[in-house]
């Protein structure tokens, strides 16, 4: 039997890594303000006054109940998305866990002598990123989640949104400018009913807040599959993230830990991006054939693969909605976007929606303004939708650029990589925006007093 009709300030459908972000960042008082230095930690025991519901039908596994072997599943963050992690609190416990950073990046033409290196030294950093297993951080945002007291979690699904209008002239139905609406009445699938003033579309590429609202969306399949699993060199990878373009996809190489203080680690996450075809022969292999095609593609830059852990395969689509945001309503994460997994940003597009939203949300709730103003949730989209999509249109033109094999094309694209590792300049501009480190940050994510992770 349901209780009373909820009605929080914000509901977060979705508790992964950028919905779990959004909450800590919106229950937090001062994280956006400048009552902080640059560099510090929200501590988390003032709230920010405003009630926060978050809901998923699953919650992270505890570490005891991790199994030996790496995640599958790891991101390559930025600077901007330590930053974030690390003022939210959430850093330290992560960094308890498994966080490998690394110092250099190494990317080269498979089929041609295209090649560009990078490193933390050019950079004037400590180093490039981090990799961590997606578990690591989904744990970490969950347990500093349930230490704030303005916060509260529903272990249940979505079943039904519905527009909850109120019987008055000013609030009726959504107007044909959209700049006002009712609100809406949200079932959850244990049978409560929720009305918040604000709704999050947190829950993942295929999002159910999305769909069921009907957000428009541009969406195409790249007729590719990507296989990722976690593996063991023979040589150790000196820190190094590694990609080859090869004709039939890139295959990129990224450097784990065993601890976050080891070294000489040969231990490396893998993602190899084929033609579905060809990817689901690749995953038909026994273990050792597996591992001598793998390490014939990657021209044995790491010496023979000696051991792998089981492999996973998903296709690989690129999806990107019209809009972000409907009065009352905005998407964050890959509910809003997703992308070619090529670059390994697309959990720190996710971070950046959520920083900006959360620090739109606070101005206009201590500025005494509607958070769910349809003014204040295009701010969010304004300041996000164009970064966004010039990452996925640069991703999209890497993939067709090394992805057709026509001689002039392939001499001018080596003769490019070339000219980009000899000139300092362009290369610390790659880096910085590598880095997450340009463009229109939140406040969360900027430079400040963190000098090393």
């Amino acid at each position: 039997m349901t209780g009373a009709m909820k009605t929080p300030d914000v509901l977060i459908v979705g508790a992964g890594m950028a919905g779990l972000t959004l909450g800590c960042a919106l229950a937090c008082a001062q994280s956006q303000s400048g009552g902080r230095e640059p560099g510090e930690a929200v501590s988390g025991q003032q709230s920010s006054g405003l009630n926060i519901m978050v809901i998923d039908p699953h919650i992270p596994v505890q570490p005891s109940q991790w199994p030996d072997s790496f995640d599958p599943r790891v991101s390559a963050l930025t600077h901007a998305s330590a930053n974030i992690l690390h003022r939210l609190g959430v850093w330290d416990a992560m960094t308890q866990h498994r966080v490998a950073a690394f110092t250099h990046m190494d990317v080269w033409d498979g089929d041609g002598t295209g090649n560009i290196q990078f490193n933390a030294d050019q950079a004037g950093v400590e180093q490039l990123g981090h990799l961590v297993e997606n578990r690591v951080t989904t744990h970490c945002l969950f347990e500093k989640m349930r230490t704030l007291r303005n916060v509260e979690f529903i272990q249940t699904g979505l079943a039904r949104i519905v527009e909850a209008y109120e019987p008055t002239e000013s609030r009726g139905k959504v107007r044909a400018d959209n700049e006002t609406n009712g609100g809406w009445r949200v079932t959850l699938a244990n049978g409560d009913v929720v009305q918040p003033r604000l709704l999050i579309g947190a829950d993942g590429a295929n999002s159910r807040v999305r769909d069921q609202l009907g957000f428009r969306c541009r969406t195409w399949a790249y007729g590719q599959s990507a296989i990722v699993t976690t593996v063991t060199s023979e040589k150790p990878h000196s820190d190094t993230a590694r990609q080859v373009f090869l004709e039939t996809g890139p295959l990129a190489f990224l450097p784990l830990r065993e601890s976050t203080h080891t070294k000489n680690s040969c231990i490396s996450s893998i993602v190899w991006s084929l033609d579905t075809e060809q990817a689901q022969r690749i995953m038909k292999l026994d273990d050792a054939t597996f591992r001598q095609q793998l390490a014939r593609a990657f021209e044995g830059r790491l010496g023979n693969i000696i051991a792998a852990d089981k492999r996973f395969c998903f296709p690989l689509t690129q999806n990107h909605a019209v809009d972000y945001v409907v009065p009352g309503v905005a998407l964050i994460g890959d509910a809003a976007h997703t992308i070619h997994p090529l670059a390994g940003q697309g959990i720190n597009l996710g971070f950046l929606d959520a920083a900006v939203l959360a620090e739109e949300i606070l101005q206009a709730y201590h500025n005494g303004l509607p958070i769910e103003d349809f003014s204040v949730l295009r701010k969010y989209q304004r300041r996000r939708k164009p970064h966004n999509l010039l990452l996925m249109s640069a991703m999209e033109g890497f993939k067709r650029l090394f992805g057709v094999d026509v001689p002039p094309l392939r001499i001018a694209r080596n003769l490019g990589m070339s000219f980009f590792n000899r000139h300092t300049l362009v290369k610390h501009e790659i880096m910085q925006r590598a880095m997450g480190l340009e463009g229109d940050l939140p406040a969360l994510a900027r430079p400040g007093l963190i000098a090393d992770f």
